[in-house]
Protein backbone atom coordinates (compact mmCIF):
# COMPACT_ATOMS: atom_id res chain seq x y z
CA UNK A 1 0.00 0.00 0.00
CA UNK A 2 1.11 3.49 -0.09
CA UNK A 3 -0.46 6.86 1.30
CA UNK A 4 -3.03 7.09 -1.70
CA UNK A 5 -4.34 3.85 -0.84
CA UNK A 6 -8.25 4.28 -0.31
CA UNK A 7 -9.62 3.51 3.08
CA UNK A 8 -11.48 -0.15 3.54
CA UNK A 9 -14.47 -0.16 4.90
CA UNK A 10 -15.64 -2.54 7.79
CA UNK A 11 -17.22 -5.52 5.87
CA UNK A 12 -19.69 -6.08 8.68
CA UNK A 13 -21.08 -2.20 9.01
CA UNK A 14 -19.89 -0.59 5.84
CA UNK A 15 -18.43 2.10 7.58
CA UNK A 16 -14.80 3.91 6.75
CA UNK A 17 -12.32 2.83 9.52
CA UNK A 18 -11.62 5.57 12.48
CA UNK A 19 -7.85 5.57 12.20
CA UNK A 20 -6.55 5.25 8.80
CA UNK A 21 -2.17 5.32 8.85
CA UNK A 22 -0.24 4.64 5.90
CA UNK A 23 3.06 4.40 5.47
CA UNK A 24 4.01 5.64 8.86
CA UNK A 25 7.29 5.19 9.18
CA UNK A 26 9.80 7.22 12.71
CA UNK A 27 13.19 6.72 12.41
CA UNK A 28 16.03 8.52 14.67
CA UNK A 29 19.65 9.05 12.46
CA UNK A 30 20.33 5.53 11.29
CA UNK A 31 17.73 3.75 13.48
CA UNK A 32 14.16 3.02 12.27
CA UNK A 33 11.94 2.70 15.37
CA UNK A 34 8.78 2.25 12.68
CA UNK A 35 9.00 0.93 9.14
CA UNK A 36 6.34 1.80 6.90
CA UNK A 37 3.70 1.15 8.77
CA UNK A 38 -0.14 0.92 7.19
CA UNK A 39 -3.26 0.14 9.80
CA UNK A 40 -7.17 0.64 9.52
CA UNK A 41 -8.47 0.95 13.03
CA UNK A 42 -12.25 0.16 12.19
CA UNK A 43 -15.12 1.67 13.97
CA UNK A 44 -16.78 0.33 17.00
CA UNK A 45 -13.88 -2.48 17.49
CA UNK A 46 -11.18 -2.75 20.17
CA UNK A 47 -8.14 -2.98 18.36
CA UNK A 48 -4.72 -5.36 19.52
CA UNK A 49 -1.25 -3.59 19.27
CA UNK A 50 1.23 -6.37 20.18
CA UNK A 51 4.42 -7.25 20.07
CA UNK A 52 7.79 -8.00 22.04
CA UNK A 53 9.62 -5.22 23.89
CA UNK A 54 11.17 -2.64 21.36
CA UNK A 55 9.24 -3.37 18.77
CA UNK A 56 7.71 0.08 17.90
CA UNK A 57 4.54 -0.85 19.58
CA UNK A 58 4.88 2.48 21.64
CA UNK A 59 6.17 5.15 19.25
CA UNK A 60 3.39 3.93 16.58
CA UNK A 61 0.81 4.49 19.73
CA UNK A 62 2.74 7.88 20.59
CA UNK A 63 2.80 8.95 16.71
CA UNK A 64 -0.97 8.24 16.02
CA UNK A 65 -1.97 10.37 19.37
CA UNK A 66 0.43 13.65 18.22
CA UNK A 67 2.62 13.11 20.67
CA UNK A 68 5.87 11.95 18.34
CA UNK A 69 6.63 13.62 15.29
CA UNK A 70 6.76 10.66 12.26
CA UNK A 71 9.37 10.85 9.70
CA UNK A 72 6.85 10.16 7.30
CA UNK A 73 3.77 8.77 6.43
CA UNK A 74 0.18 9.61 7.09
CA UNK A 75 -2.40 9.41 10.22
CA UNK A 76 -6.10 9.87 9.52
CA UNK A 77 -8.38 10.15 12.57
CA UNK A 78 -12.62 11.02 12.04
CA UNK A 79 -11.34 12.50 8.84
CA UNK A 80 -8.87 14.47 10.43
CA UNK A 81 -5.08 14.60 8.81
CA UNK A 82 -3.41 14.65 12.23
CA UNK A 83 -0.81 17.22 10.52
CA UNK A 84 -2.95 19.27 9.08
CA UNK A 85 -5.86 19.34 11.29
CA UNK A 86 -3.85 18.96 14.71
CA UNK A 87 -6.63 20.00 16.88
CA UNK A 88 -9.68 19.13 15.21
CA UNK A 89 -7.87 15.08 15.57
CA UNK A 90 -6.93 15.01 18.92
CA UNK A 91 -10.33 16.61 20.08
CA UNK A 92 -11.54 13.67 18.96
CA UNK A 93 -8.38 11.35 20.52
CA UNK A 94 -8.41 10.04 24.35
CA UNK A 95 -5.40 9.00 25.44
CA UNK A 96 -4.51 6.51 28.89
CA UNK A 97 -0.64 6.35 28.77
CA UNK A 98 1.28 3.31 30.70
CA UNK A 99 2.51 5.55 33.22
CA UNK A 100 -0.47 7.84 35.19
CA UNK A 101 0.98 11.88 34.47
CA UNK A 102 -1.16 13.89 36.81
CA UNK A 103 -1.06 17.07 38.57
CA UNK A 104 -0.13 15.89 42.04
CA UNK A 105 -1.25 19.07 43.57
CA UNK A 106 -5.08 19.48 42.47
CA UNK A 107 -7.85 17.25 43.43
CA UNK A 108 -9.39 15.19 41.49
CA UNK A 109 -12.72 17.32 40.56
CA UNK A 110 -9.89 19.96 40.19
CA UNK A 111 -8.30 17.69 37.73
CA UNK A 112 -10.93 16.98 36.02
CA UNK A 113 -12.24 20.41 35.22
CA UNK A 114 -9.05 21.28 33.69
CA UNK A 115 -9.36 18.41 31.08
CA UNK A 116 -12.53 19.32 30.10
CA UNK A 117 -11.63 23.09 30.03
CA UNK A 118 -8.75 21.90 27.69
CA UNK A 119 -11.64 20.10 25.77
CA UNK A 120 -13.89 23.67 25.07
CA UNK A 121 -16.61 21.67 27.44
CA UNK A 122 -19.37 23.81 28.96
CA UNK A 123 -19.58 24.13 32.69
CA UNK A 124 -22.58 22.06 33.00
CA UNK A 125 -21.71 19.37 30.68
CA UNK A 126 -18.37 18.81 33.11
CA UNK A 127 -20.05 18.29 35.83
CA UNK A 128 -22.65 15.93 34.75
CA UNK A 129 -19.11 14.21 33.25
CA UNK A 130 -17.30 14.10 36.55
CA UNK A 131 -19.95 13.07 38.41
CA UNK A 132 -20.74 10.02 35.62
CA UNK A 133 -17.08 9.15 35.82
CA UNK A 134 -16.20 9.30 39.32
CA UNK A 135 -18.81 7.46 40.39
CA UNK A 136 -17.95 4.79 37.63
CA UNK A 137 -14.21 4.42 38.28
CA UNK A 138 -15.32 4.55 42.24
CA UNK A 139 -13.19 7.93 42.96
CA UNK A 140 -16.43 9.86 44.18
CA UNK A 141 -15.60 10.02 48.04
CA UNK A 142 -12.00 11.01 46.78
CA UNK A 143 -13.04 13.67 44.68
CA UNK A 144 -11.94 16.48 46.64
CA UNK A 145 -8.65 14.96 48.05
CA UNK A 146 -5.01 16.06 46.34
CA UNK A 147 -3.97 13.00 43.85
CA UNK A 148 -0.66 13.31 45.35
CA UNK A 149 -2.39 11.38 48.23
CA UNK A 150 -3.62 8.54 45.66
CA UNK A 151 -2.67 4.80 45.27
CA UNK A 152 -0.83 3.95 41.96
CA UNK A 153 -4.59 1.97 40.78
CA UNK A 154 -6.53 5.63 42.00
CA UNK A 155 -4.37 7.58 39.68
CA UNK A 156 -4.71 5.30 36.74
CA UNK A 157 -8.42 5.17 37.42
CA UNK A 158 -8.08 8.73 37.65
CA UNK A 159 -6.40 8.91 34.16
CA UNK A 160 -9.25 6.60 32.59
CA UNK A 161 -11.84 9.09 33.65
CA UNK A 162 -10.17 12.36 32.34
CA UNK A 163 -9.17 10.35 28.57
CA UNK A 164 -13.26 9.45 28.52
CA UNK A 165 -14.53 13.05 29.83
CA UNK A 166 -14.44 14.75 26.63
CA UNK A 167 -16.40 11.63 25.24
CA UNK A 168 -14.00 10.74 22.44
CA UNK A 169 -14.55 8.49 19.08
CA UNK A 170 -11.16 7.10 19.51
CA UNK A 171 -9.22 5.76 22.71
CA UNK A 172 -5.75 5.08 22.62
CA UNK A 173 -4.21 3.12 25.50
CA UNK A 174 -0.69 1.83 26.30
CA UNK A 175 -0.43 -0.84 28.70
CA UNK A 176 -4.52 -0.32 30.30
CA UNK A 177 -3.99 -2.36 33.28
CA UNK A 178 -1.18 -1.43 34.93
CA UNK A 179 -0.92 -0.37 38.64
CA UNK A 180 -5.08 -2.12 38.95
CA UNK A 181 -5.99 -4.50 41.24
CA UNK A 182 -8.54 -7.33 39.92
CA UNK A 183 -11.26 -5.63 40.11
CA UNK A 184 -10.20 -2.77 38.37
CA UNK A 185 -9.25 -5.20 35.49
CA UNK A 186 -12.97 -6.49 35.72
CA UNK A 187 -14.07 -2.90 35.60
CA UNK A 188 -12.09 -1.63 32.87
CA UNK A 189 -12.40 -5.03 30.22
CA UNK A 190 -16.10 -4.48 30.88
CA UNK A 191 -15.97 -0.51 30.48
CA UNK A 192 -14.13 -1.97 26.57
CA UNK A 193 -17.07 -3.69 25.35
CA UNK A 194 -19.55 -1.29 26.70
CA UNK A 195 -17.91 1.66 25.12
CA UNK A 196 -17.23 -0.07 21.63
CA UNK A 197 -20.85 -1.80 21.31
CA UNK A 198 -22.71 1.06 22.47
CA UNK A 199 -20.92 4.42 21.83
CA UNK A 200 -19.26 3.09 18.89
CA UNK A 201 -16.18 4.24 19.96
CA UNK A 202 -12.90 2.97 18.77
CA UNK A 203 -10.26 1.55 20.91
CA UNK A 204 -6.35 1.14 19.88
CA UNK A 205 -4.85 -0.95 22.87
CA UNK A 206 -1.45 -1.81 22.96
CA UNK A 207 -0.46 -4.50 26.06
CA UNK A 208 1.44 -6.98 26.91
CA UNK A 209 -1.17 -8.99 29.03
CA UNK A 210 -2.03 -11.45 26.29
CA UNK A 211 -5.07 -12.85 28.59
CA UNK A 212 -6.67 -9.31 28.17
CA UNK A 213 -5.80 -8.76 24.66
CA UNK A 214 -7.31 -12.53 23.94
CA UNK A 215 -10.64 -11.33 25.93
CA UNK A 216 -11.48 -7.94 24.53
CA UNK A 217 -9.81 -7.49 21.29
CA UNK A 218 -11.29 -7.86 18.24
CA UNK A 219 -8.59 -7.34 15.62
CA UNK A 220 -5.05 -7.61 16.30
CA UNK A 221 -1.86 -6.91 14.91
CA UNK A 222 1.39 -8.10 15.82
CA UNK A 223 4.70 -5.73 14.93
CA UNK A 224 8.57 -6.96 15.07
CA UNK A 225 10.81 -4.26 14.36
CA UNK A 226 8.75 -1.57 13.44
CA UNK A 227 6.89 -3.52 11.18
CA UNK A 228 3.89 -5.63 10.78
CA UNK A 229 4.20 -9.05 10.58
CA UNK A 230 0.85 -10.64 11.00
CA UNK A 231 -2.88 -8.98 11.63
CA UNK A 232 -6.47 -10.53 11.78
CA UNK A 233 -8.95 -11.82 14.35
CA UNK A 234 -7.84 -14.66 16.78
CA UNK A 235 -8.75 -17.59 14.46
CA UNK A 236 -6.82 -15.94 11.45
CA UNK A 237 -3.71 -15.52 13.47
CA UNK A 238 -4.04 -19.40 14.56
CA UNK A 239 -4.19 -20.10 11.00
CA UNK A 240 -1.46 -17.95 10.11
CA UNK A 241 0.93 -19.39 13.17
CA UNK A 242 -0.45 -22.83 12.48
CA UNK A 243 -1.68 -23.02 16.43
CA UNK A 244 -5.09 -23.95 15.17
CA UNK A 245 -6.02 -24.73 18.81
CA UNK A 246 -3.55 -21.93 20.67
CA UNK A 247 -4.33 -19.33 23.04
CA UNK A 248 -2.97 -16.08 22.16
CA UNK A 249 -0.11 -16.46 24.23
CA UNK A 250 1.04 -19.84 22.20
CA UNK A 251 0.06 -17.66 18.73
CA UNK A 252 2.02 -14.81 19.43
CA UNK A 253 5.59 -16.41 20.51
CA UNK A 254 5.25 -18.89 16.99
CA UNK A 255 4.42 -15.77 15.06
CA UNK A 256 7.26 -13.79 17.05
CA UNK A 257 9.83 -17.00 16.78
CA UNK A 258 12.99 -16.18 15.01
CA UNK A 259 16.35 -18.32 14.62
CA UNK A 260 19.63 -16.00 16.24
CA UNK A 261 20.10 -15.10 12.05
CA UNK A 262 16.98 -13.61 11.53
CA UNK A 263 17.26 -11.70 14.70
CA UNK A 264 20.86 -10.55 14.38
CA UNK A 265 19.78 -9.75 10.33
CA UNK A 266 16.71 -7.76 11.73
CA UNK A 267 18.61 -5.38 14.30
CA UNK A 268 21.27 -5.09 11.42
CA UNK A 269 18.53 -3.39 9.31
CA UNK A 270 16.70 -1.58 11.70
CA UNK A 271 20.56 -0.34 13.05
CA UNK A 272 21.71 0.39 9.14
CA UNK A 273 24.77 1.78 9.83
CA UNK A 274 24.92 3.29 13.36
CA UNK A 275 27.35 0.57 15.51
CA UNK A 276 29.45 1.28 11.77
CA UNK A 277 30.02 4.62 13.11
CA UNK A 278 30.61 3.92 16.47
CA UNK A 279 33.30 1.68 16.08
CA UNK A 280 34.92 4.19 13.54
CA UNK A 281 34.83 6.97 15.87
CA UNK A 282 36.38 4.55 18.69
CA UNK A 283 39.30 3.71 16.58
Amino acid sequence: MNDETPPQTDGSTGEAPLVVVRGLTKTYDDFTAVDHIDLDVPTGQVFGVLGPNGAGKTTTMRMITGLIEPTAGSISIDGFDLQKDTVDAKKVTGFIPDRPYVYDKLTAFEYLRFIGGLYGMTEKRIAARIDELLTLFELREWSNGLIESFSHGMKQRLVFSGALLPEPRLLVIDEPMVGLDPKGHHLVKTLFRSLVEEQRMSILLSTHTLEVAEEVCDQIVIINHGRIIARGTLGQLRLESGENDGNLEQVFLRITEETEDERDQAVARRFGNARRSVEEEAS
